[in-house]
């Protein structure tokens, strides 16, 4: 029995709950964690040593949230403290601050709820509230409205278009394959095509009629002659009346979402650049809507038809590259189970994993997942950590030692009894990544922070005009059109036109270097960042462990070869691929005509901890670590020794093989680092870039990285906790990006200020992370970098070309020669320099 008291303990470091040491991997001894010294693991140790204990609060990150998971892991909600329930919520419509401050506000004004914390980085809303005063879909529908559309995030994730979930895909994939997500996007589209098709068609009459009537004022030409007192009788003023109706409607389908933004920034007072576009717009409507009635035909609607539509344009294009960004994440993989094998009276009975309890006994053959966290109570196995954590080797387990969910199991069968809590380590790093998401502010755009400055300068010159037009004894409707046209020209509404063009053409280059970015502000940050921390196995190596070195009879590595070809776990997967094949055989000698495995070459297989033992062709084979050697009474001279003792490090796993009772040479298994690896570590380390390494594995396997120039630090034998309060640690001084590919990265990534997963990554790690590497090139990740410099230039060259409709209008107005023609054709020119100069491929240096 354990000590009650020593079981509340937690690391000094990053808050885990202190355990017994775990075994270790195959052939190795289990790290010594030393809970007496108030630390989870050797690597919390170092890195406490190195950097001292993370603060509660980072200055860099306003992410900080407890690193252990909640308690539980299953559905949206989870129980909090105080009885308190967590519950988190998927929200379209989320598109800047604006909308995190606005729904957060909503989300705290409902009676029992607690705290509200929103994100529209990754579109989630998270409130910790008490169930008993609010229900979660009180909250739902309390969220939704003024555009916005709510729902559980487990919802989310589990309609499809078929309404069905898809598996095998990153939850922030299915999240925005979801029905709702699709209807959402299917009326944005709609919107579109209103702003585009119908307001097309009613610019004709513009173009026909109104243009050449505003245009006779100014030549004598015979052809504008005949358009002079078009509107002097009834019929002309009614089909200009007719205008401001079909106007209205375009204005209300197509500039909606405008008007939305635009009301939200009133209502929060923090001006952004919807505001700037609503400004424009409606005070082009109601000056046209004034001149009408006042019988002029001076209107302003082929302004706001135009500018409505393209912004809206602009809002469609960017979704639309979003989306596309987004599909190229589909191919990857996911490591949470959906069922587990239940061992009954009656024998095994498929259930979800939900319907488990507490004490129930699960099977889970060779190759599968774990479904839950639990305790192995019957024969040793082998399984693989590392998707949880981050340990490249397999680890041996003995009966009544804990397994943690979503492992594998590599060799023999496992029986496991669930533990008190029925989830796995992966949904609780699940979890853990919700948590950090969520409260994970975007930053303020530029264009954002422009418009705070130019709102109040607008307003203020048009209240200044039409005061001074008051004084100078104009009457009031005239001081009313006096200030509503300075409004027309003084508003830099292309500001919101200039912003989704540059996002969505910046994340067209990055797709196009094989990079998939999920945030807009992520140029923004790159250019903050002071370090990058890399995680080892899969990110800095390739994660394939294959055959380095053989020292052995052709012979005995053959017949190893096809003896590994019955195990399961990554070691014996790079040993039979190498060897398993005979020269004068097929290139699978293991599989016969009819396709099913021919095991007969392999006779009286048996599976041990730390190797495996058959007979090929009446010789008995040995394959495994020396100390199976001496526990088996194999003979194992020193020079094998010698070579095995040389051959650790890096990562590297020695291999012993023998034939009939006597050791015949060794082989060397092990991941190797990228080609590209050095190269990435030396720009990064060139443009000033600090680049710390951050791993599960021993301090063995991370020293060939330790002995570069470039990399300034490493951490080794850090567990996923142990990454995140590393990363936490950090980001009390410096801005920090974490580049990882396994899902026990995934908080760690959601924790850093920038989030990169690799290709080869899980599911997890992509949605924990705010950038992916799709090509599986580490070279990516400088060449994000530089992108995100290239990706500035052009933000500030459109964001200057914004004000081209400004000093084109402002001068006309002026000298009165301002009409619907040349303001319209000052939109149009604007429009034109921003999307040329957006379809440009940004030079990178």
């Amino acid at each position: 029995m354990s000590d009650p008291r020593a079981e509340r303990e937690r690391c000094r470091f990053c808050g885990t709950t202190l355990t017994r040491p775990a075994a270790g991997p195959i052939g190795g001894s289990a790290a010594d964690s030393h809970p007496g010294d108030g630390f989870c693991s050797p690597g919390c140790r170092g890195v406490y040593d190195e950097l001292g204990a993370p603060s509660e609060r980072p200055k860099s990150s306003d992410r900080s949230e407890p690193i252990e998971a909640a308690n539980s892991a299953a559905g949206s909600s989870e129980r909090a403290e105080n009885g308190l329930v967590r519950a988190f919520f998927r929200v379209d419509g989320m598109h800047s601050a604006s909308c995190e401050a606005f729904l957060e506000s909503v989300a705290s004004s409902q009676a029992g709820v607690r705290d509200a914390t929103a994100s529209y980085v990754t579109e989630t809303v998270r409130v910790d509230h008490d169930p008993e005063t609010v229900s979660e879909s009180t909250l739902r529908d309390a969220i939704s409205g003024v555009g916005y559309t709510a729902y559980l995030r487990s919802d989310a994730a589990a309609e499809s278009e078929l309404g069905e979930a898809e598996t095998g895909t990153t939850r922030r994939s299915r999240e925005m394959s979801g029905l709702r997500k699709r209807r959402s996007e299917d009326m944005l589209e709609v919107r579109y095509i209103v702003g585009i098709v119908f307001g097309t068609f009613l610019l004709v009459p513009f173009i026909a009629i109104l243009y050449p009537v505003y245009l006779s004022s100014f030549t004598d030409w015979w052809v504008l002659s005949l358009y002079e007192g078009a509107f002097d009788t009834f019929d002309g003023m009614l089909f200009v009346r007719l205008f401001t109706v079909l106007t209205g409607v375009v204005l209300y389908l197509t500039g909606m979402p405008v008007l939305r933004g635009a009301y939200i920034s009133l209502k929060l007072r923090r001006p952004n650049t919807h505001l700037l576009v609503a400004l424009t717009v409606v005070s082009a409507y109601i000056y046209g809507t004034l001149a009408v009635l006042l019988g002029s035909n001076d209107v302003y609607y082929d302004l706001t038809i135009v500018v409505a539509a393209a912004v809206m344009a602009a809002v469609y294009y960017e979704s639309t590259v979003k989306r596309r960004a987004m599909n190229r994440l589909t191919e990857l993989t996911i490591s949470q189970v959906d069922h587990a094998r239940r061992l009954e009276a009656d024998g095994p009975s498929e259930v979800p994993v939900d319907a488990l309890e507490a004490g129930d006994r699960v099977l889970v053959r060779e190759g599968e997942r774990i479904p839950v966290d639990g305790v192995l109570i019957e024969s040793a196995c082998t399984v693989d950590e590392s998707v949880v954590t981050g340990e490249s080797l397999p680890v041996s387990k003995a009966p009544g030692e804990g397994v943690l969910g979503g492992s594998v199991v590599t060799n023999d069968a496992a029986i496991v009894r669930v533990g008190e809590e029925t989830t796995s380590s992966i949904d609780r790093l699940t979890r853990a990544v919700w948590n950090v998401q969520s409260a994970a502010h975007g930053l303020q755009r530029r264009a954002d922070e422009l418009a705070d400055t130019c709102v109040p300068l607008v307003i203020g010159s048009a209240v200044i005009v039409g005061v001074a037009l008051v004084i100078l004894g104009a009457g009031t409707a005239d001081a009313a059109m006096g200030a509503l046209l300075t409004v027309i020209v003084a508003s830099p509404w292309a500001i919101g036109l200039a912003t989704p063009l540059s996002v969505a053409s910046s994340i067209t280059d990055a797709m196009e270097r094989g990079i998939v970015v999920f945030d807009e502000t992520v140029f923004e940050r790159l250019r903050a960042v002071d370090i990058v921390v890399f995680d080892k196995t899969g990110t800095l190596t390739t994660g394939n462990m294959t055959v380095l070195e053989a020292d052995a009879p052709e012979d005995v590595l053959a017949a190893a070869g096809f003896v590994e070809r019955r195990a399961s776990h990554p070691a014996a997967d790079a040993i039979a691929s190498a060897f398993a094949v005979e020269s004068n055989e097929s290139a699978d000698p293991l599989e016969r005509s009819d396709g099913q495995r021919d095991d007969r070459r392999v006779q009286d297989f048996q599976t041990h901890d730390g190797g495996v033992e058959g007979v090929v062709d009446g010789k008995r084979i040995l394959v495994g670590h020396p100390d199976l050697f001496r526990e088996q009474g194999w003979k194992l001279d020193e020079a094998i020794e010698s070579r095995v003792a040389d051959a650790r490090g890096f990562g590297r796993l020695p291999v012993a093989v023998g034939v009939d009772g006597r050791a015949a040479g060794v082989l060397v298994v092990g991941d190797e680092p990228r080609a590209e690896w050095d190269e990435t570590v030396t720009k990064l380390r060139n443009d000033g870039v600090d680049v710390v390494v951050l791993t599960g594995d021993d301090e063995g396997a991370t020293d060939f990285f330790d002995r570069h120039e470039g990399v300034d630090g490493v951490f080794a034998d850090v567990p996923p906790t142990g990454k995140t309060a590393t990363i936490r640690r950090l980001q009390e001084t410096d801005r920090v990006a974490m580049v990882g590919d396994g899902t026990n990265d995934a908080p760690a990534l959601a924790q850093a200020d920038l989030g990169i997963s690799m290709g080869s990554g899980t599911a997890l790690a992509s949605d924990a992370s705010d950038l992916a590497i799709v090509d599986d090139d580490l070279t990516s990740v400088e060449q994000a970098f530089a992108l995100s410099n290239a990706t500035r230039r052009r933000v500030r060259q459109n964001l200057g070309l914004a004000f081209v409709y400004n000093a084109a209008v402002i001068p006309l107005a002026v000298i009165g020669a301002l009409n619907p023609l040349f303001a319209t054709a000052a939109v149009a020119v604007t429009g034109l320099l921003i999307l040329a100069n957006s379809s440009r491929s940004p030079p990178m240096e």
